[in-house]
């Protein structure tokens, strides 16, 4: 019976290397992991983050450096060596070298393209002049075009040349001599035809197209509505710029749902890791939204204050009124929701703003009646045991908090549907119509709706 030993795991492999400070033996670990297990090294000891990427073979340490959060970016590059941030920076996609610079201080991008060759530092200043979260900042110039006229033997020589360097050679980009996209071919496609087979041969001319200028978001879903792995990019006059690859696509993703959830909870995108953002830029983030609800909410005193008398004359009525306001905001923020995820994910459009509300009066008036039962039914039952508390006027009452529940919800529920599509069609991020700001704009208006219901069957009563 023999024993295995337990091999150990990376990071204490790693620690062994680094006590023995042998970078030979450091480079040859670090190259032969995957760049994942190399990332999770980084998040496991920071304090070596730079030594890590300067032990690497420079295509892997890119690699590695893109696929890291933009606070442990910047990091590694303020403690790399100029010449080694110099050849990682050149190293870089252009892509993804553009998303890292766009994070930085002006004067921090400035020092950084001098260290680009003159080729890099071009096509990095032609993305950076594209519009802030535009495909131009996304596009990769790297990839294969052919022309129409060229045989399958040749595109295959131009992919032998060229495809190395190319972000991706799933799909190749067929152009004309002036540079205009006429079409892309799948590689598929290519190694299916026969060799002397010209590429206008094998075209079906329904090329997908993003122009330079198109938003990022729109740019996701064409490519969820085509099934793409890449897509070209051209400019006004369809000459061929880049391309986009899906896994930009998925970053991007990424970065336009955390943006959506911290905005539908009430506070401006954070644009950073909630750990490496300065204690008063959160500060900052979060208390314009705080000012604004606040300032809201202190319309409900107002509304309170208007029905003093009545409140006065029926102190009962005061019982229900976080019951009231509650139900209501919850139900706008349970609408808004559900439209800002369904415009983020294209299932709704402005034009569909018709449908949406049909379907919102049902449900409101739907969830309103259910809540509007328990709270009649809630009455009712503590009138049979508490007779004191509501009086011989039990009955309207049930009927005033019955009807208020329903009015009230619905309400909320075409509020929080509505103004997700009111401010799209306005030109706003719907995510802005978030939870709170529902919430705060149902309870005002939720006072007086109760407070007319309360007016309507009381009247005469107790009021």
């Amino acid at each position: 019976m023999s024993l295995e030993l337990e091999q150990p795991g990376i990071n204490e492999q790693f620690e062994l290397l680094i006590a023995k400070e042998d970078k030979l033996e450091i480079r040859e670990f670090l190259d032969h992991q995957n760049i994942s297990d190399v990332a999770e090294l980084i998040n496991d000891f920071p304090e070596y983050e730079a030594q890590i990427i300067a032990n690497m073979a420079i295509h892997r340490a890119a690699s590695v450096f893109k696929i890291l959060d933009i606070a442990q970016q910047k990091d590694i590059v303020k403690e790399l060596p100029s010449a080694k941030t110099a050849e990682l920076l050149n190293e870089l996609p252009a892509d993804d070298r553009t998303d890292f610079l766009e994070e930085l201080p002006k004067a921090a991008i400035r020092d950084l393209i001098k260290l680009l060759d003159p080729e890099e530092r071009k096509i990095t200043l032609a993305m950076l002049g594209y519009p802030e979260d535009s495909v131009g900042r996304l596009m990769t110039p790297d990839y294969v075009y052919v022309y129409a006229y060229n045989k399958v033997s040749e595109v295959f020589s131009t992919i032998r040349k060229f495809g190395k360097n190319s972000e991706t050679i799933d799909v190749i980009y067929v152009i004309d001599e002036t540079g205009a996209l006429i079409d892309d071919i799948r590689i598929r496609d290519v190694i299916l035809a026969p060799p002397d087979k010209r590429i206008d041969e094998i075209i079906d001319g329904r090329v997908v197209s993003l122009n330079v200028n198109d938003d990022q978001e729109y740019a996701n879903q064409v490519f969820k509505m085509n099934n793409r792995v890449a897509l070209p990019v051209v400019d006004d006059h369809n000459i061929l710029l880049g391309i986009i690859t899906i896994d930009d696509m998925l970053w991007v993703a990424n970065e336009e749902f955390s943006e959506d959830m911290q905005k539908i909870g009430g506070t401006e995108a954070l644009n950073e890791p909630y750990l490496d953002i300065p204690l008063f830029k959160l500060f900052r983030k979060r208390v314009g939204w705080l000012i604004v609800l606040f300032l809201g909410e202190m319309l409900t005193a107002t509304a309170m204050g208007y029905f003093e008398d009545e409140i006065a004359k029926a102190v009962v009525l005061a019982l229900f009124v976080p019951l009231i306001i509650s139900s209501g905001g919850n139900s706008g923020s349970q609408a808004s929701t559900l439209i800002i995820q369904a415009m983020a994910v294209g299932e709704i459009t402005i034009s569909d703003w018709w449908r949406v509300l049909r379907r919102e009066i049902l449900s409101g008036l739907l969830l309103g009646t259910v809540l509007g039962i328990i709270g009649f039914v809630r009455v009712s039952v503590w009138h049979s045991f508490f007779p004191e508390i509501y009086g011989e006027h039990w009955m309207m009452i049930a009927f005033t908090v019955g009807f208020s529940l329903i009015g009230v919800v619905l309400w909320g529920t075409l509020s929080g549907s509505m103004l997700p599509i009111f401010l799209k069609k306005l030109g706003a991020d719907p995510a802005v119509s978030s939870a709170p700001f529902v919430a705060t704009l149902v309870d005002v208006t939720g006072l007086i709706i109760y407070f007319s219901f309360a007016y309507f069957f009381l009247q005469g009563l107790l009021l």
